[in-house]
C-alpha cells in the first residue's frame, strides 16, 4: 500500500451559487476522476460553509502524487473553465486556494 498525505485548503464560492456548484459536481466527468485517481487522489472532499460562502477540501493523496502536473493537463483546464463563474479563480481559471495549517488531528 502507497503511502499517503491529507493536505487541506479554502477556496471562495460566489454568493447563490451552491446549487450549480454541487449539480456539477453531482456530474463530475468520468475522464476527470480517472485523470485525479491516475495523478495520486486517494480522496477528495469538500464541504461548504453556508454563511460564508467558503469551501473547505480536504484531500488525501499518494506521496509520490503527480498533481503538479494537473494545471497543463486539457481535462483539467476545460474542468476549471466550466467552474470558473461559481468560484474566485486567477486569470487561468485555476481557483484561488488558501492551504489551510492542520491545528488538530484524533
Amino acid at each position: 500500500m502507497a503511502q499517503t498525505e491529507t493536505v487541506a485548503f479554502r477556496m471562495r464560492l460566489h454568493e447563490g451559487q451552491a446549487d450549480e456548484y454541487r449539480r456539477r459536481h453531482d456530474a463530475i466527468w468520468p475522464e476527470l476522476v480517472a485523470l485525479l485517481r491516475a495523478s495520486g487522489v486517494e480522496d477528495y472532499r469538500i464541504f461548504l460553509d453556508d454563511e460564508s460562502g467558503a469551501l473547505f477540501a480536504v484531500l488525501t493523496r499518494r506521496v509520490d502524487h503527480g498533481l503538479e502536473a494537473l494545471p497543463q493537463h486539457p481535462i483539467m483546464q476545460r474542468w476549471w473553465a466550466m467552474m470558473a463563474d461559481l468560484m474566485d479563480t486567477h486569470a487561468d481559471a485555476s481557483p484561488v486556494q488558501v492551504p489551510l495549517r492542520e491545528m488538530f488531528r484524533l
